[in-house]
């Protein structure tokens, strides 16, 4: 319909009904009907393209799939109840006994338990690398590696892996390449413009943006998608009508919304960064992040989340998360509200110093997931915290 993002978000949707509304409605329908038995027979085996089943496909979750294929670049796509059973729902559709996947160790904490507790059940083992080790990639493929997986901006560390590369090698060894693009949203970043053969995201996150509903999507190669479609729709992690309905209306406003985030989360990193109770800020889009270089390169703008160290540890982080008065305490992230964690005593409290050292989390690390607020009233927040914690 058009080059331009913004104008396929808002004006890619469903055909008007008879009653030629403005706006998509909301498909509130477990199944649809078939004129006849032949219409029937000819739908069920896919002679024609139609709805028959909301657990296979339904007109609201169909304009939510093809806005996001469109923003990434992709062939098709298919979305979820969650962003988890997206990633789930790729990796069982595509993998078979016995196959191997080489990913970065910086993923999403419950990527790591799919990938060390539940794959191995089916003698399916994965080599990790760390994020500044990407010339051993090479070393960890095996014969019977089928994945090459990593996420970029990493949670909750914020580190920047180099899509381009990473691509090459996995072209190079005909590899499926699959990125989490959750933290940089496709108006930041399309993996693959870069080599990627599949792109994951919790909807949950930013294409929502403001905390309400569940969501997940892999967009990609259309022939890989028909395999993800059909485990899909024989296990059943479907996304609703009624979330892919929010998230659709949410996608028009990704852009202006992105923007602002950035906007806010680079002034909050450029304060954090001259605080004297941090040791050091993370953020794709400041000159000091090790990344940097390439941040510039593959990403349009930074992103909403900033990664500090606070100065004394586990304990200067639990005093730090006590003494915040306006930002919201919570493990989500991408919301119109801004949301501090500390992985260490939290989120990833279970873990042991040096696992937790292995995917970047330091004692001190602190996650700012910069919301929409003016940001004086932000940074006030956060200075008053750091003052009072240490």
């Amino acid at each position: 319909m058009s080059k331009y993002f913004e104008t396929e978000a808002i004006r890619s949707q469903t055909e008007r009904s008879q009653f030629s509304e403005h706006s998509t409605p909301l498909y509130l329908t477990s199944s649809f009907v078939f004129d006849d038995a032949e219409d029937m027979r000819s739908s069920f085996a896919e002679e024609k393209e139609r709805n028959l089943y909301s657990r296979f496909t339904n007109p609201n979750t169909t304009e939510f799939v093809d806005k996001v294929v469109a923003m990434e670049g992709a062939e098709a796509g298919y979305a979820f109840a969650t962003g988890m059973s997206a990633i789930f729902s790729t990796f069982a559709a595509l993998l078979n006994a016995g196959d191997h996947v080489v990913s970065c160790r910086s993923v999403f904490g419950s990527t790591h338990s799919m990938f060390t507790k539940y794959l191995p059940k089916w003698n399916i083992k994965t080599s990790y690398f760390k994020v500044d080790e990407v010339d051993l990639v090479e070393s960890l493929i095996q014969e019977n590696t089928k994945i090459l997986y990593i996420e970029t901006p990493t949670n909750p560390a914020v580190d920047i892996l180099d899509l381009e590369l990473i691509g090459k090698i996995a072209k190079k060894h005909n590899l499926i390449f699959i990125v989490d693009n959750c933290f940089a949203t496709p108006y930041l970043q399309q993996p693959i413009k870069f080599g990627a053969d599949l792109v994951i995201h919790s909807a949950t996150k930013l294409m929502d943006g403001q905390g309400r509903v569940l969501g997940g999507v892999t967009v990609g190669r259309v022939d890989f998608l028909r395999e993800i479609y059909l485990f899909a729709r024989n296990t059943g992690p479907a996304m609703s009508p009624f979330n892919a309905w929010i998230l659709s209306k949410s996608l028009e406003t990704l852009s202006l919304r992105v923007e602002k985030h950035c906007e806010n989360a680079l002034k909050v990193a450029q304060f954090l960064e001259e605080n004297k109770n941090v040791e050091f800020v993370k953020y794709p889009f400041l000159k000091s992040h090790p990344q940097y270089k390439v941040a510039k390169q593959q990403m349009k703008l930074g992103g909403n989340i900033v990664a500090f160290e606070i100065k004394g540890g586990i304990e200067a982080g639990r005093k730090f998360l006590d003494k915040i008065k306006m930002c919201s305490l919570s493990a989500n992230l991408g919301d119109t509200r801004t949301i501090v964690t500390h992985p260490s005593s939290t989120t990833h409290g279970r873990l042991s110093e040096e696992d937790r050292l292995e995917v970047g989390i330091t004692n001190g690390l602190v996650r700012v997931s910069v919301g929409l607020e003016h940001v004086e009233d932000v940074i006030a927040d956060l200075k008053q915290a750091l003052v009072e914690s240490n």
